[in-house]
């Protein structure tokens, strides 16, 4: 079970026989009462006691109801379960709990009937070809590569010591990950042996390979010299890290640089570094420094490969994000990707990028925190030990928003400030004090991209994706506490002309990444769907 998930969605154990979810049995129609909640006695759990199955189920179940799925008039069953109408084949489905859904039932046959995880893909798929009238045979496979990804890092965490430094360990904390996309843990496909060394989830650390390129094959821009404090190359050759799996996934390709002298190996790095949330960035205590790497395998909506398009626009961006916090008052700060290197003849593959490490941004005393740990939970979080709710949330909102806002509205800068890319800062007593926002390939500039669009895009990420998730968790630890009326007054301190139109809408754009997924849309895009805004009174 996911973390911190509802206390109701705890999965039950139960019978060992489950009942597919097909197309035989009609449900109750349009407007008929709810079917009763089937007894507890000889109602099938198969799948739901295995925590992997409730790890993968959750975020796949958020997708499902939030993009597909249609609540029935009256929001629970007997049960107190919210009941959904799936309208692909008109079938009815439940679920135990809200922010993190479980225990997935179907109607069939005139019984609610448990699914297990491979059910539940086959259900989504076929919901889907009838939602969409379109066949996608490499997402349900990424589903069941996500579930048996969540079960072999279960197994290394079980064995691993996590890292006592607490950012490390936030870092590494998410086994569910992006709480709304339908297969977050997926891997490629490729075998655990390959990427396990290399996950963040299973507490691994590891010495980067360094390659030597040949001088006149090298490309830079940017300020790049912390590469060449990781070891020392030949006279003619310049230092270049690669991170292990990716040169796993593309040696191949470069055995011809490797034969000829443009490429060769010059062993390792002397100390470990730590892999972060992001899996392809690598954070290094000793020299303080984050690197980014290409990673030719998919996780989430994307090829994680450091597109040449965006790295030849790296400088524009970053310096606009610069100087957009360095303007803002007070401590928020941005940490520059300061710049790449790479190899001429193999671009994308082998780029590296060099971000701004912690200490030179960080206040005195203050400890960052990935914004996404504290949504997910792990040990240590200042979230478990808030005793006062509301100054722990108007600290944290005080954090976050004004930056992002001010970026936007006086430096028309569009940060990326979802959970992933935002860290929070506390003091001593896990009081929020600063935030800290990262990555340059996810900012939009004005007017590159229209106001209209720059704003769809802000208010998704800090809104729908970041401050609906911490206040999910935070109202979890505090049954009755309400974090909205603080959010609304941060939001109306601040005089930008679309804050009126925010706190009086309805809705909130809400990206549709399972429809992104199947309709096979391009991992940089984002279409959305008007979600219930709690910021409207």
């Amino acid at each position: 079970m996911p973390p911190h998930a509802d206390d109701d969605a705890a999965p039950p154990g139960g019978g060992d026989t489950a009942v597919p979810a097909g197309d035989g049995a009609a449900p109750p129609a349009g407007g008929a009462p709810i079917p009763p909640a089937a007894p507890r006695t000889g109602v099938s759990r198969v799948g739901v006691t295995d925590p992997a199955d409730a790890y993968a189920a959750a975020p796949l179940l958020n997708c499902l109801l939030r993009e597909v799925a249609r609540p029935l008039g009256d929001p629970a069953d007997p049960g107190g379960r919210p009941v959904y109408r799936l309208p692909g084949g008109d079938r009815l489905l439940r679920v135990r709990g809200t922010r993190r859904p479980a225990e997935p039932e179907v109607y069939a046959a005139g019984a609610w009937h448990s699914l297990d995880h491979p059910e539940l893909v086959k259900l989504v798929a076929e919901e889907l070809r009838r939602h969409t009238g379109l066949s996608n045979h490499e997402l349900p496979a990424e589903m069941i590569d996500s579930r048996d990804a969540v079960a072999a890092l279960l197994t290394a965490r079980a064995a691993a010591t996590p890292p006592d430094d607490l950012y490390l360990r936030s870092e590494q904390s998410l086994v569910t990950g992006h709480p709304y996309h339908p297969a977050p843990k997926a891997r490629g496909g490729g075998p655990v042996a390959g990427w396990l060394p290399y996950a963040p989830e299973a507490h691994a650390r590891f010495p980067l390979v360094l390659l030597g390129v040949r001088e006149d094959a090298v490309v830079e821009e940017g300020d790049t010299t912390a590469l060449d404090t990781l070891g020392e190359a030949p006279p003619g050759y310049r230092l270049l890290p690669a991170h292990p799996w990716q040169l796993d996934l593309v040696g191949h390709d470069l055995a011809p640089a490797f034969a000829d002298g443009r490429l060769i190996r010059l062993g390792t790095t002397a100390s470990a570094v730590w892999p972060t949330a992001a899996i392809r960035t690598t954070y290094g205590p000793e020299q303080d420094v984050f690197l980014k790497f290409s990673l030719d395998v998919r996780i989430t909506n994307d090829i994680r490969r450091l597109w040449r398009h965006d790295l030849l626009k790296l400088r524009r961006t970053d310096t606009a994000a610069g100087h957009a916090l360095a303007a803002v008052e007070g401590p928020a700060a941005w940490l520059s990707d300061r710049g790449y290197r790479t190899a001429g003849f193999a671009f994308e593959e082998l780029a590296v990028l060099v971000r701004d490490g912690l200490r030179e941004h960080l206040l005195p005393g203050a400890t960052p925190l990935l914004a996404a740990a504290l949504a997910e939970g792990f040990a240590g979080s200042p979230l478990d030990g808030a005793k006062d709710p509301e100054a722990w949330w108007e600290a944290y909102l005080g954090a976050v928003v004004p930056p992002a806002l001010a970026a936007f509205a006086d430096h028309g800068v569009v940060l990326e400030a979802h959970l992933q890319n935002t860290l929070v800062a506390v003091d001593a007593d896990g009081t929020p004090v600063q935030a800290l926002f990262r990555d340059a390939e996810g900012v939009k500039l004005l007017p590159e991209v229209s106001r209209e669009a720059g704003w769809e895009r802000l208010v998704y990420c800090l809104v729908v994706n970041h401050l609906t998730e911490i206040a999910g968790a935070l109202a979890e630890r505090h049954p009755g506490f309400d974090p909205w009326p603080a959010a609304r007054r941060e939001f109306a301190r601040h005089d930008l002309a679309e804050i009126g139109t925010l706190l009086a809408s309805p809705t909130l754009p809400g990206k549709t990444n399972l429809l992104l997924r199947w309709t096979g849309a391009d991992g940089a895009d984002a279409r959305y769907l008007p979600l219930p805004n709690p910021l409207a009174g």
